[in-house]
């Protein structure tokens, strides 16, 4: 060891121990640690200023959730300066250093400087015990480290003269410490209208079409964009992107269509026309248009798709902004404008046809009427009122939210056709947007639906007031046969419920959604190269600033692909796009298909059509109960999935048109499966019956018949009716009330109690013999 190397040591250590007790005792300074060394400010004239260059009406950096920092391993390579330490002073005591180091843990002063630096209780202590296995288990520490712990071990330093070694092994499991700053810059959402400097540069016009559904407040909209140069349409849904896209090209105005999973180019070389329906998170915010138009605003506040709508208002590059939605929507795109120095104009519109709440329940499946839609929250009700209904005698058409477009369009034309046999409507919500029904009278059979609150929590809650006018707007709709609508409730205790809820004003907007772009995300990557996905956009979440009109939207689908994909080795970009695929994550075929497409496009291997053909075992057979008709569902959204993703990876997914092809077939097959549901839902529990009217012999009578229907119909709904009072959705009061209602019904036909005695002695001895068996 020569003696230049060793005086360069000995220098070192008492730079350090000078450092930080200068540290300790210099008060009002502002401290900046870097590595090692502790460089100080002191409180000179004029340095206050520079520490405090801030307004006092400025908003205070948000605290980072620290839960979410995630410590980084270390890699337990020896030093390169070796043994220098032990061969300098003398071997630690592992004994005598843990009680130092338990000590330096237990300082309240070391403890209050950590916190000054970023430490909060949380990291401190994960911090310590990474510093303390780190030292204890490390067979050669630095030689800087050494040299301090052994002369603390000697009395001959301080313990506090740790404190700068255990800041340096703390940023670097914690690396987000030594770029809190930059971090904090990033995520800061305070004025997105300045993310779109081409939007800001013209002055753009603002036209906000108030009404409520069936107002006519779109078709407005849309006869400016039909007559406009050029123009682009923004919709919440595939199938009215899809409509637009119809009623332009019919109406002699070429309009291409896009969407996450399709594009279609109305010029045979691909050329782009004037005119584009599009998804709302599908536009363009880099084109020039004459005309925009976005629908159904009032979704800017949702709380997983809400920033779609933000960004589309702030940066679209048209002269003419179209906005169609709820009224009250306006006086918050009003203020949103008002940031960008846009003026908007408000044009009111009534709704042109009326209805009205019924002042009585519908109460029985039997006071159904021609024209009837019944409306429900879960698809379960769907299945089971579909085959009560059809028990009945009556042709039910069913549309739900999970079910392809092609298949809810052709049930929506089988319902509206006055030729055929099928005049009820089983749906759930999803009717409230993009069909064109003819709904003469809405039946609610639940005020009750699950929803994801912005905190990313299902929970049951009542129907809003914007839910439920969005849901009885469908009633008596301008175009259809039905003028005048009606609205009501299957059950008694649920209409009061309805009228009180209607009689409600909407609830006024008051705030936007925003989302991180991926250039936010890759930001902060740089910064925090070892964190995974899922943690970098929980750490951008938690520092993230936003003014009062905006918030960040919900984040936890995100988080679940990226959790998901984690383990499979792709670059950021990738990572990042996959994760904001469109999948629905309750479906686990669903879910297995995107993890095997992520994981074979980081192979670098195209998914070809043959690949995906055996991966989802086509060709398909049709359904033969409910759950081959889910199955195929998932499958359908496993193709959309991987149209979507087509056109994000060309090279990768490049069999789009065969893809397609085999989509159209299996929403052929689906369709035939949605019209013989009733037989499906039948096949999936053998414990029900058919309907009696069907094993009865012609020559029984009807009579006969009526009374075996209404025993079969009764065991059913005892079976349905044990369901709906273990579900919570009928109260053991009301079951007994239908009883009743029952029992008075048998008495009335006169000889209904015997048959049903009969049914249920004959029961009783069934039962017996298989207890005996």
């Amino acid at each position: 060891m020569s003696a230049n190397r060793t005086v360069y040591f000995v220098f070192s250590r008492l730079q350090c121990i000078f450092n930080t007790r200068t540290a300790h005792t210099t008060a009002g300074g502002c401290r900046v640690i870097s590595g090692s060394r502790l460089l100080l400010q002191h409180s000179l004239p004029g340095s206050a200023a520079c520490c405090r260059n801030v307004s006092s009406k400025s908003v205070p950096p948000k605290a980072p959730d620290t839960s979410l920092f995630v410590p980084v391993s270390l890699k337990t390579d020896n030093p390169a300066d070796g043994t220098v330490g032990a061969e300098l002073t003398q071997p630690l005591d592992k004994n005598e250093l843990l009680k130092v180091l338990n000590k330096f843990y237990k300082r309240k002063e070391m403890q209050k400087l950590a916190a000054d630096h970023g430490l909060d209780a949380r990291l401190f202590h994960q911090a310590f015990i990474s510093f303390r296995k780190y030292v204890l288990e490390m067979t050669a520490l630095p030689a800087d480290l050494h040299i301090i712990l052994s002369d603390i071990c000697c009395n001959a330093g301080h313990i506090d003269d740790i404190y700068p070694y255990f800041m340096r092994h703390a940023k670097q499991i914690f690396p987000m410490l030594d770029c809190m700053d930059d971090l904090r810059k990033i995520s800061d959402l305070r004025v997105p209208a300045n993310w779109y400097p081409e939007a800001r540069a013209i002055q753009r016009k603002v036209i906000f079409h108030s009404g409520p559904t069936n107002s006519g407040k779109t078709y407005h909209a849309i006869q400016r964009y039909l007559a406009a140069k050029s123009g682009v349409y923004c919709g919440p849904l595939k199938l009215l992107a899809h409509e637009i896209f119809e009623k332009s090209n019919g109406a002699g105005v070429p309009c291409d269509l896009v969407t996450g999973e399709e594009r279609t180019f109305v010029d045979p070389e691909g050329r782009a026309a004037g005119h584009v329906a599009c998804t709302i998170e599908m536009c363009s915010v880099n084109t020039p248009y004459e005309v925009a138009v976005i629908d159904e605003i009032q979704m800017i506040r949702d709380p997983s798709r809400g920033w779609a709508w933000t960004r589309a208002l702030l940066g679209l590059c048209a002269e003419e902004i179209h906005v169609c939605g709820e009224a009250a929507a306006v006086d918050f795109i009003r203020e949103l404008m008002f940031t960008t120095g846009e003026e908007v104009e408000v044009h009111t519109y009534k709704r042109l046809t009326p209805f009205s709440v019924l002042d009585h329940a519908v109460e029985t499946l039997d006071n159904l009427r021609p024209g009837d839609c019944i409306v429900c929250f879960s698809k379960n009700d769907i299945y089971s009122l579909n085959r009560q209904i059809e028990a009945r005698g009556q042709e039910c058409a069913v549309i739900y939210g999970s079910l392809p477009p092609g298949t809810k369009l052709s049930q929506a034309k089988k319902f509206n056709d006055p030729d055929d046999p099928c005049k009820i409507l089983v749906a759930t919500d999803a009717i409230g947007m993009g069909l064109n029904l003819s709904i003469r009278r809405i039946i609610f059979n639940s005020l009750v639906k699950p929803n994801i609150n912005e905190k990313g929590e299902k929970q049951m809650e009542t129907i809003s007031t914007s839910q439920a006018l969005q849901i009885a707007g469908r009633a008596g709709r301008f175009s259809s046969v039905f003028k005048e609508g009606e609205v009501t409730t299957m059950h008694r205790d649920d209409l009061p419920v309805l009228k009180e809820i209607l009689s409600h004003s909407v609830d006024p907007i008051e705030t936007a959604g925003l989302h991180p772009t991926a250039e936010q995300i890759e930001m902060f990557a740089y910064q925090l190269p070892d964190a995974t996905l899922s943690n970098l956009v929980d750490i951008f979440v938690s520092l993230s600033q936003v003014d009062g009109l905006y918030f960040v939207c919900n984040i936890d689908d995100f988080k679940f692909l990226a959790d998901m994909i984690q383990h499979i080795p792709l670059n950021l970009r990738s990572r990042y796009v996959f994760c904001t695929a469109p999948i629905n994550k309750k479906q686990p075929f669903v879910c297995t298909s995107f993890l095997k497409f992520a994981r074979q496009f980081s192979r670098d291997e195209p998914l070809t059509f043959d690949w995906v053909r055996r991966h989802i075992g086509w060709p398909l057979a049709a359904p033969r109960n409910i759950k081959d008709l889910v199955h195929l569902e998932a499958v359908h959204d496993v193709l959309d999935l991987y149209l979507w993703l087509s056109y994000r990876f060309m090279d990768m997914f490049p069999d789009t048109a065969a893809i397609r092809g085999i989509q159209q077939e299996l929403d052929n097959i689906i369709q035939q499966g949605v019209r013989n549901i009733t037989r499906l839902i039948r096949a999936s529990d053998p414990n029900l019956s058919d309907p009696p009217e069907q094993n009865a012999a012609a020559a029984a009578g009807s009579r006969s018949r009526s009374r075996g229907q209404r025993s079969s119909t009764g065991t059913m709904e005892k079976s349905l009716a044990s369901r709906l009072v273990k579900d919570g959705l009928l109260t053991p009061d009301l079951l007994k009330q239908l009883q009743r209602e029952w029992s008075k019904s048998l008495r009335q036909e006169g000889g209904g109690q015997s048959l049903l005695g009969e049914e249920l002695n004959n029961k009783s001895i069934k039962g017996k013999r298989k207890n005996k068996k």
